[in-house]
């Protein structure tokens, strides 16, 4: 009888706890939710869209009548520039948190962590989920922290746990949910009470990327098509967003465009791997090598170089693409670049190619100096002027743009700058 004592009062105990617990306003099953301070309530909304592989001369080639009336009523850039290797994660990460990716640290879609002493892929839930990879503090971190609530429904970062903080609302990334699943809940975000209502918003669509890669931004009539399909969906967003009668902006961006590439012009990665001699992180338009410790730099060059054929070797700060001196460790100490129209991909991914007769596919990831890897900016909204075209704008430059529209104090670390896209805001 006395251990069923001590038992029943165990459970008494943990009953009254919880009951106290929820008393003082924490609710030990649920997690806390951030609500909107009432200086944030005073804000405008902000909703980041990302259209993956939105090559920038899409709207003016195909005008879907959605996006074109879009940009008719408010502002675009020429193109949007990535930051290299003009790649999905990395590029996603800049976008949301204004910095390059050799200080973010997500600087491809695989990379090898010297910190972590392991390879990140995109492909595995646990690392994508972990914010220890992740440096800045993206825009739902800064808006959750200035007690303004956020919102996702996908952005590369947003479903780990960066700085110990997630968006208020998000979603892990399933990419068989349906355009209009997103679109719809976006709107019913913006339904919530005014206190529990999303002002910064990220949505993310991936339509164009896989076109593209599939067919190659060339097949005009498959890319015609996703486009319109696209189109639509948008045109649910914009008149659902005007129906709620909110100051809400949207803003569409482009992670990176998409080159065509003749499959003749896949070079076997496997050409280029020893082994013995180094380690090779694949991106496709851009190769890290990592020396082994039993040997040099100067050994690895050496041996690479003699290799050379539609492809050149560097020392990682003499890479052409960067417009910094990069440091991260985690790039290696050389880096291959394949010739643009040219590209790295496995024995077997060449293989798979052939057998199914596949003479031309998508690719990205190459130096912004070349304009089929250009993206799009395109804003509309109460903050925003009207017809106005601003020059060819960098991806860093977008945060300090929607810290300015939110009133979010702009971190000093960023490598954006406010003052380049300034000029789209209506005057005050």
């Amino acid at each position: 009888m006395g251990k069923r004592n001590f038992i029943y009062a165990f459970i008494v105990l943990l009953v009254t706890l919880n009951f106290s617990a929820c008393k003082s306003g924490y609710k030990v099953t649920e997690p806390t939710v951030t609500q909107n301070s009432e200086i944030s309530l005073q804000k405008p909304y902000v909703i980041l869209v990302s259209l993956d592989g939105f090559r920038w001369d899409y709207v003016d080639k195909y005008k879907p009548p959605y996006l074109t009336e879009f940009i008719r009523n408010g502002v675009q850039a020429e193109s949007l520039i990535p930051s290299f290797p003009s790649k999905t994660f990395p590029n996603h990460y800049t976008i949301a948190t204004g910095i390059y990716p050799d200080k973010h640290g997500i600087i491809a879609n695989t990379f090898y962590s010297y910190k972590k002493g392991v390879t990140y892929k995109t492909g595995n839930r646990e690392m994508v989920e972990d914010g220890t990879f992740y440096g800045g503090t993206p825009l739902w971190v800064l808006a959750e922290k200035s007690d303004m609530v956020s919102a996702s429904y996908f952005f590369v970062g947003s479903e780990a746990d960066v700085k110990g903080v997630h968006p208020t609302y998000y979603h892990k990334y399933d990419g068989k949910i349906e355009n209009e699943v997103r679109v719809s809940e976006t709107l019913k975000w913006l339904q919530l009470p005014e206190n529990e209502r999303p002002h910064m918003i990220t949505l993310y669509f991936s339509d164009m990327d896989d076109t593209g890669h599939k067919f190659s931004p060339d097949n005009e009539e498959r890319i015609k098509k996703a486009l319109f399909a696209l189109d639509e969906n948008l045109g649910t967003l914009f008149k659902g967003v005007a129906a709620t009668g909110l100051p809400a902006n949207i803003i569409v961006v482009s992670d990176h465009g998409m080159a065509t590439l003749p499959t003749t012009h896949m070079i076997p990665v496997e050409e280029i791997k020893n082994d013995g001699l180094f380690t090779v992180i694949n991106s496709g338009a851009i190769l890290n090598i990592h020396p082994k410790e039993t040997t040099t730099t100067e050994a690895v060059l050496d041996y690479l170089k003699q290799k050379e054929d539609h492809f050149k070797v560097y020392r990682t700060a003499d890479t052409p693409g960067f417009e910094y001196q990069p440091k991260n460790k985690d790039w290696g100490s050389i880096q291959i670049i394949p010739d643009f129209g040219y590209y790295f991909s496995s024995k077997k991914g060449i293989e798979s190619l052939e057998k199914r007769s596949v003479s031309r596919v998508g690719v990205h990831g190459y130096d912004p100096i070349y304009k089929d890897m250009h993206g799009i900016f395109y804003a509309n909204g109460p903050s925003f002027k009207k017809g106005y075209v601003a020059p060819a704008v960098k991806n860093i430059h977008i945060y300090p743009l929607i810290c300015e529209i939110l009133g979010l104090d702009i971190p000093t670390d960023i490598d954006g700058d406010l003052n380049v896209l300034k000029s789209v805001l209506k005057s005050e």
